[in-house]
């Protein structure tokens, strides 16, 4: 499916009005009109890719943010060497720690479950996104990317959200845990889990751009969730299957806490 592009955007922005309004209607109000010079802008977006993460976690944001007229997204690992996913995706990052560029629109991490705690673990990561992070216009992530964020530093007295099987971690970073699939406070961007990366994208979107182009972009995605069965937040799923999978990420959840604790008396 073809990115967001001029053309589509202009014929859709250009349409005349609909004639005929009986008298005494409200007026069609004006079509929007695409800005094309506003919207093309340099941004350096830079987008953490490790071993064992969730790929659905950075694929879905990635899919928004290269749909950004003039951004550079960049897929940022220690090495050029493929990075392999926790379901087998296999991505191959574009540029290293250190050669990404100093100064980023956007800092992401996405999640995962062992890899991130590896990656949380890491003192090399650590320090790239503490130094990136320190100086970026937004420090973001999607699903237990959060806990990366916090690792670094990032998220000391910030509000923030997370993987619900995760949430119980967030404090121990100093951040003060926050209901939504999409949290921002000040420029901390933190989305839920794993899917709530295409409401994170989105909502980035028209923060970097504006509403109107991120409409276009949710409109050539067709996203329009309609989902099967009303089981994606723990609000909702049936209490039997709430009984088999919240013990399926206890183990998760007690190692990530027992490495926060590590790191906050290190």
């Amino acid at each position: 499916m073809p990115h967001i592009n001029r053309r589509v955007l202009a014929m859709a922005a250009l349409a005349a009005p609909l004639a005929g309004q009986p008298a005494g209607a409200d007026p069609v109000p004006a079509p929007r009109r695409p800005d094309f010079k506003s919207w093309s802008r340099p941004d350096q977006i830079a987008m953490l890719v490790y071993p064992r993460m969730t790929a659905l976690d950075l694929i879905a944001p990635q899919h928004m943010f290269a749909s950004l007229m003039g951004a550079h997204v960049h897929l940022v690992a220690k090495n050029l060497a493929p990075v392999t996913s926790d379901t087998g995706v296999t991505i191959t990052p574009t540029t290293t720690f250190k050669d990404c560029p100093r100064d980023l629109t956007v800092l992401f991490a996405p999640g995962g479950t062992d890899g991130t705690l590896a990656a949380m673990a890491d003192d090399e990561t650590r320090a790239f996104m503490a130094d990136r992070g320190a100086r970026a216009t937004y420090v973001t992530s999607v699903c237990t990317g959060a806990l990366i964020l916090g690792a670094a530093g990032l998220l000391n007295g910030y509000r923030a959200t997370t993987h619900w099987a995760a949430r119980d971690v967030l404090p121990s970073f100093g951040a003060t845990l926050a209901e939504g699939r999409v949290v921002r406070d000040r420029n901390r961007v933190t989305g839920a889990g794993v899917t709530a990366g295409l409401d994170f994208g989105l909502a980035m979107i028209a923060e970097l751009r504006d509403r109107f182009y991120a409409e276009g972009v949710q409109l050539q995605a067709e996203y329009d969730p309609h989902p099967p069965f009303n089981a994606g937040a723990l609000a909702t799923a049936p209490a039997d299957v709430r009984a088999v999978i919240e013990p399926m990420q206890a183990g998760f959840l007690k190692r990530a806490q027992a490495l926060a604790d590590r790191l906050r008396s290190a």
